[in-house]
């Protein structure tokens, strides 16, 4: 397999499964293996990555990709270039010192299994979004990290700040990225691909399609909504309810900054235009000066940490923005700067709030002496954040400075004074980060249980690492970040980036007189604010983005209400009303354009033979029954069964033999079923409708059905050109088999059935969740006054069902077997199995087979769906080992001995899938309902 996709696939499936085992008991040695098993998945994506390193550093882009559906454009790729690795070895490397960390954090009660296993699912998916070439593959992992980081963000279930966080979080990402996916429609369509390789050649294409400025906005909302730039900041304070490791992890290293990599990754074809320096740098200006002043009257430290981490987005977004290379180069710089220290800093406030049981700075104060470790590596970690000398931060910020003051030449002085008002106010709120917790007199009314003291060493270690980091980076910059800055620099802007140094000192300049600007008025702001602890006793104004947003979603779902009120009544016949009488309407529109009604082709008709004429009039006559006697439920199920029949003599006639063979098993299996529902209703429904209403319905009925029986003659009536000769010409070469129609359903149109079989095994657990536990109240007597009691089965068919159940399986393991090539198939197979079942229920009695259905039955049932559609998707995963498209048949005539040629297809494999599925969703149902009519003697 490739390396590429491993890297992925390892924390997808390895680690999600490995953690989900082992960490079930949650035992401390259990815990302990969990975390290892964690950890040594991501140290192995990230040897992977390091392994392919220096391909890249040598100017190659790795890539490797196979077909899904290239129809479509949805193929699955991978490429590793510069930003992709740098991406790459963040996620995993941060990951590796999370998993360590939050090994000493999470406490006895917490699920060590669920935690790490959903880190996992996070870390495939932000790895996802960095390596794929494909847009669409993107868009699939994009929001695979929005459904991760909201079971992440929402572990601790049990609070309700973790739950409305979450929801939140999903809300705004989530939905960010749908509108980001009709922006690569579009941008795919005009690029004629949706392969980032091809995007990437494009650029001129792309920027002079009108359709240009439509795709600069969806697109930059999914990345202004992942990355919390202004106005949608909001959800990540909120989202600080998460445990401390997934803040560290997500919102200062990874998933944050999926937004910003996007920008990246798109600004060789979508930026350097006047239009997208307008309007990154406008809100990333907006967002890194409202989040940077806001930071400061936090009195959480998450709180603080969390609008820092925005106002730190918008400085790496206002970069991106800037029409200068050299700016991209800043961004990149300050993309590896930040994620190390502020996971530091996020850690260290976990630390705290561990050790004091309180994160609020109005409370806590003098820690360096309980804490000195932790204060010391915290201390480093906020001083790079402030963007003193001589730490990593420091030198992104002079980047920054330079690139604002070069700015100012195309956008005026607004660029270099927000960039200094935002530094100020950075330094500011850095001060509070480590005096409010480390120095500022003893701490103040801790809970009882606080213990203030330096954590064990494997909890400490992450932090003094990235600490330790932050310094070697600001000594030792070109050294240590030099080359991958350049390899991230040159794919982000699609060549090489100007020549640059990154050193500590760049003599005396504008960028370091805004420094010291920056650092002197930092001081002796927060000192103006901290006098007399006036800043302790600010409160937070009433109106905010949570405000704002929850308020849009409650009147979202009042208007919900009010529509649901005035459409939905609890009428069955009224919502029925209402959708025939639009799809009438809508069906009808393309004719009233028309001058008249086009009249019926001149195709040949088959004659009508006597028999189809009597079928017919049966039809028409059954039909008409069942409408006026649809009162009496039983007699109207029956006369449904025959109208069934009838449609399976019509595909005889028109030699349809699969088609026949599936819908009598179909009737049989539906009517026992539906059977089994009616017992758990009254006989007879109630006569509710005037006479006037009934005349209404009957027209409606009349014209829907007057105008699909118009629709198919004119259709039917019509010459057309067939595409059957594709698949008749293509059938037995291609897909191995002689039966067409089976050959459709398991190789060429295989995703379709396997989307069937899935909703299928989704019904059945739809019945399993709705009836579950649900029981009917029997009568104590029939009407004639007879004391209930089940009847005793007849003699005959329970011998005739003992006789029929080995014949019926062996028939349906002959019709499975000959799918390929004659009538029959997975499909048809499992409902001739659940039919032979079904026989067996009825000749059991209801008392006997409630007692083997129920119980254990419905999670037999539930692993016979699960098995049935894992053997059909892992058929289809097969393919791609050979380099196939998904559910791509391989096939073959082996010569055995005495048996002689045996023609064989991976398709079997397939169709097996579809056979235990079938059988499995339809006794799920048949168990379910079975138990539901079962008397509840609690």
């Amino acid at each position: 397999m490739n390396l590429l996709a491993t890297v992925v696939l390892l924390p997808l499936l390895a680690g999600t499964s490995a953690c989900a085992l082992i960490g079930r008991g949650n035992t401390p040695a259990r815990r302990l293996l969990t975390a290892l098993a964690a950890g040594g998945v991501t140290l192995a994506a990230l040897a992977l990555l390091l392994r392919m390193a220096p391909a890249v550093f040598a100017g190659e882009v790795p890539a490797a990709g196979f077909e899904w559906l290239p129809q479509l454009g949805l193929n699955i790729g991978w490429r590793l270039d510069g930003l992709a690795l740098m991406f790459g070895l963040l996620i995993t490397g941060i990951g590796a010192l999370i998993v360590l960390y939050a090994h000493h954090y999470l406490g006895s009660e917490d699920p060590a299994g669920k935690f790490y296993a959903l880190l996992m699912l996070f870390m495939a998916a932000m790895l996802g979004v960095v390596l794929s070439d494909n847009l669409l593959m993107l868009v699939v992992f994009w929001e695979l990290t929005s459904v991760s980081s909201f079971l992440l963000v929402g572990y601790w279930g049990h609070r309700a700040d973790a739950r409305a966080g979450a929801r939140m979080a999903l809300a705004v990402t989530g939905g960010g990225g749908l509108v980001m996916l009709a922006g690569f429609v579009l941008l795919g369509q005009i690029a004629g691909s949706y392969e980032l390789t091809e995007i990437l050649q494009h650029r001129e294409r792309i920027v002079a399609d009108p359709l240009y400025p439509l795709v600069l906005a969806l697109v930059l909302t999914g990345c202004f909504t992942k990355s919390a730039q202004l106005p949608f900041h909001f959800w990540l304070p909120e989202a600080m309810a998460a445990p401390t490791p997934v803040s560290a992890y997500l919102h200062s290293a990874t998933m944050v900054k999926a937004g910003i990599f996007l920008m990246l990754r798109l600004y060789p074809v979508l930026g350097g235009t006047a239009l997208f320096e307008q309007v990154v740098t406008g809100f990333g200006l907006a967002t890194v000066t409202f989040a940077a002043w806001v930071a400061i009257f936090r009195h959480d430290l998450k709180g603080l940490l969390a609008y820092s981490t925005v106002s730190h987005l918008g400085f790496i977004t206002v970069l991106i923005g800037l029409d200068a290379p050299m700016a991209k180069v800043a961004a990149v710089f300050h993309i590896l700067n930040h994620a190390t220290f502020k996971a530091a800093l996020f850690m260290s406030a976990g630390i705290v709030d561990h050790a004091c049981h309180s994160r609020d700075l109005r409370r806590l104060g003098g820690l360096y002496g309980w804490m000195p470790w932790t204060a010391t590596f915290a201390l480093t970690a906020a001083a790079a954040m402030g963007g003193l000398p001589p730490l990593n931060g420091f030198l992104s910020k002079e980047m920054y400075f330079a690139e604002a003051l070069a700015g100012a030449d195309r956008l005026s002085w607004i660029v270099p004074a927000v960039a200094l008002l935002a530094a100020v106010s950075s330094m500011a709120y850095s001060l509070r980060f480590a005096h409010d917790t480390f120095f500022n007199g003893p701490t103040r009314d801790l809970p009882a249980d606080a213990h203030p003291h330096d954590p064990p060493a494997g909890m400490l270690a992450p932090v003094a690492l990235l600490a330790l980091l932050c310094v070697a980076v600001g000594l030792f910059p070109e050294s240590t970040y030099g080359p991958l800055v350049r390899l991230a620099a040159d794919a982000a802007l699609g060549g090489p980036p100007p020549e640059f140094h990154l050193a500590l000192w760049h003599g005396v300049n504008g960028p370091l007189a805004m420094s010291a600007v920056a650092v002197l008025a930092g001081f002796a702001l927060y000192a103006g604010l901290m006098k007399g602890r006036a800043l302790h006793g600010y409160l937070p104004r009433a109106w905010s983005g949570k405000l704002a947003f929850g308020c849009a979603i409650d009147r979202l779902f009042a208007f919900a209400g009010r529509v649901t009120a005035a459409t939905e009544n609890g009428s069955l016949q009224r919502s029925l009303l209402i959708m025939v009488a639009f799809a009438v309407l809508l069906a009808a529109a393309p004719f009233w354009q028309a001058d008249a009604l086009p009249a019926a082709g001149d195709r040949t008709l088959m004659p009508a033979t006597p028999l189809a004429l009597a079928l017919w009039a049966l039809l028409l006559i059954t039909a008409t029954v069942i409408a006026a006697t649809h009162h009496q439920r039983f007699r109207a199920l029956v006369l449904v069964g025959i109208v069934g029949l009838i449609t399976a003599l019509t595909f005889v006639g028109l030699s349809a033999p699969d088609l026949a063979l599936t819908q009598l098993s179909v009737e049989v299996v539906s009517t026992v079923l539906m059977l089994m529902g009616l017992a758990l209703l009254p006989q007879h429904t109630p006569r509710e409708s005037s006479a006037l209403r009934r005349g209404r319905d009957a027209l409606l009925a009349l014209v829907a059905g007057g105008g699909v029986a118009g629709l198919t003659w004119l259709m039917l009536t019509r010459n057309h050109d067939s595409i059957s000769w594709f698949f008749l010409e293509r059938s037995l070469t291609e897909g191995g088999g002689n039966n067409v129609v089976n050959v459709i359903l398991v190789d060429f149109r295989g995703y379709d059935t396997f989307g069937e079989i899935t909703v299928l095994g989704i019904a059945g657990l739809g019945a399993l969740a709705l009836l579950d536990g649900f029981r009917t109240r029997r009568p104590a007597a029939d009407a004639d006054g007879r004391a209930w009691a089940f009847e005793q089965q007849p003699l005959l068919l329970r011998v005739a069902a003992r006789v029929v159940l080995p014949l019926a399986l062996l028939a349906s393991a002959y019709i499975y077997w000959r799918g390929h090539n004659m009538p029959g198939g997975g499909f048809i197979a499992g409902l001739m199995t659940s039919v032979a079942l079904v026989m067996q229920y009825m000749a059991l009695g209801q008392a006997r087979a409630e007692s083997l259905l129920h119980g254990a039955a419905g999670r037999r049932f539930t692993r016979w769906i699960g098995t049935g559609l894992g053997i059909a998707g892992l058929t289809g995963i097969g393919a791609f080992w050979f380099g196939r498209p998904f559910l791509t048949s391989a096939h073959g005539h082996p010569a055995l001995p005495v048996i002689g040629e045996l023609p064989l297809a991976s398709a079997a494999a397939f169709d097996l899938g579809v056979y235990i599925t079938v059988v499995g969703a339809t006794l799920l149902t048949l168990s379910v309902l079975g138990a539901a009519s079962k008397e509840d003697h609690a």
